[in-house]
């Protein structure tokens, strides 16, 4: 049965070890569902194409003061600026209706 190696602590980018630990005696159900897992590709992209620079335009549009005032709450219990949850829906829209 193979075992698995615990990672130790990871402080301010460094490695700390505490001490390994071996899990050799993994219950049934969990030794089990690791024999049923499958590989999973990865699927993001490279650092290079995280963030890229888009073309945008500066607007001026009139919304309803409920809709302004719900992403305005969202974005305080998210910490979001809400002019950006609004620019993604609209970019999410636009993205699935432009095809």
């Amino acid at each position: 049965m193979p075992f698995i190696i615990g990672a130790g602590l990871w402080h301010k980018g460094k490695k700390f070890m505490k001490k390994k630990i071996k899990y050799e005696d993994a219950p049934e159900e969990i030794e089990a569902a690791l024999k049923k897992a499958k590989i999973v590709e990865d699927f993001l992209p490279p650092p290079q194409e995280l963030v890229l620079k888009e073309n945008t335009v500066r607007i001026t549009i009139n919304l309803k003061q409920k809709s302004v005032d719900f992403f305005k709450h969202q974005s305080k219990e998210l910490g979001i600026p809400y002019q950006k949850m609004i620019k993604k829906i609209l970019d999410v829209y636009s993205e699935k209706y432009a095809k």
